[in-house]
């Protein structure tokens, strides 16, 4: 195999999970009417946040009931809220195939501590879902960014539920179609499908989620921070555009301006089908090419945002698991010299190989273009083993 680099290269090379790329187009100065130096407190910087729920709402068909708030510290933020709210006040299940619901269990365990059933699976696996049992809240991530395998629906969630679902779904809102009856905590943050900025993150509560916020105190203090009732109701101004802490206007201005382009892409339709439709490109690549696969094990787990790869060549899987981490970074640097692929590598904690973000702000002529200097990238290493 010839190791002479590729001619045509991605006319954007930004393929990071996170903070993902912006949309096609996007300038500074779409920002320009931000307002900055306001409180956000004042008329503008109030009807700036609720316009960024309702029109998040009217995107993602969040039923009218449902309530949808601006937290602070990204979908961490959201997720340690629900968690140090929510739970205790019945059983608890959390489900974890990758590093982000790995790290809800240490949260439960470690700092709630917490008694739970933990469903878990090595990466590229899903738990057995019908295993769980929903008389417990159950935790889970909707799409596993650091595994690449997401839940393939929502059939498997108990309809009749005791307990709150309380899902993770950072890197599927936006590109997958998430089932709002079976979802009682939702939350994702600004920086992953729509490519905004990072620090602010979305809780959205059912009513359910709601009744439990309303009617339990848990036996532990909670951080003003995490604070969503008072005096035994739900603190409704976090709802409509009065957020716990400062929020950036130049953040919200941006995740405004994400927004609408999501509307120009035909909504939500229109963004899932352009994941799919990246994702298909990069399957191809995959059953054409000898010398990687999937990390997921099933077709049906495939995300079509956070694309994992796991390299398969004999010669390297023969190495020590060191040196295979050190055969793929070297992969993802040579990319990253080349100015054609930028943090592409895995996730820190996952098994060795690399990881492509294809939702909906990438274009699939720059995952054409990059397919070429991938093969490129791997003969150039592997020739100096």
């Amino acid at each position: 195999m010839t190791t002479k680099k590729p001619g045509a290269r991605p006319a954007n090379p930004l393929f990071s999970s996170g903070p993902c790329t912006k949309p096609k187009g996007w300038t500074l100065e779409a920002l320009a009417d931000a307002p900055l130096g306001r409180s956000h407190r004042a008329a503008i910087g109030k009807s700036r946040l609720k316009d960024a729920i309702e029109r998040t709402r009217e995107l993602l068909n969040i039923p009218a009931d449902y309530k949808i708030g601006i937290v602070p510290a990204s979908d961490t933020g959201a997720v340690e809220m629900a968690l140090w709210s929510l739970l205790g006040a019945r059983g608890v299940s959390m489900l974890a195939w990758e590093s982000f619901g790995s790290g809800w269990i240490t949260d439960v365990a470690k700092q709630l501590k917490l008694e739970f059933i933990a469903h878990k699976a090595d990466y590229g696996q899903l738990p057995d879902l019908n295993a769980v049992n929903f008389n417990d809240d159950v935790v889970f991530t909707w799409n596993g960014t650091t595994s690449g395998v997401r839940v393939p629906n929502g059939d498997w969630i108990d309809a009749d539920r005791a307990g709150l679902t309380i899902c993770d779904a950072t890197s599927a809102v936006f590109a997958q179609d998430l089932p709002w009856d079976k979802l009682d905590v939702t939350t994702f943050s600004w920086q992953k499908v729509l490519g905004g900025e990072a620090a602010h993150g979305m809780l959205i509560l059912s009513p359910r989620a709601v009744e439990r916020l309303e009617t339990y105190t848990p036996a532990w203090p909670l951080p003003k921070i995490f604070r969503l009732t008072k005096g035994g109701k739900l603190i409704d101004g976090i709802f409509s555009g009065a957020t716990i802490n400062t929020p950036s206007m130049l953040a919200v201005e941006d995740y405004l301006v994400a927004l609408k382009w999501a509307t120009t892409q035909g909504g939500l339709p229109g963004l899932i089908a352009k994941a799919d439709s990246n994702l298909a490109v990069l399957a191809e690549f995959v059953n054409t090419t000898p010398w990687v696969e999937f990390l997921p094990v099933d077709p049906a787990t495939y995300s079509n945002t956070s694309v994992c790869l796991k390299i398969t060549d004999p010669t390297i899987t023969a190495l020590d698991t060191s040196a295979q981490a050190s055969f793929a970074k070297a992969i993802a640097k040579r990319l990253d010299v080349e100015g054609v692929a930028y943090d592409i590598g895995s996730y820190r904690d996952a098994p060795a190989g690399l990881r492509i973000w294809t939702a909906g702000t990438v274009e699939a002529d720059d995952l054409r273009a990059l397919i070429p200097w991938l093969n490129w990238a791997y003969h150039a290493e592997k020739a100096t083993l």
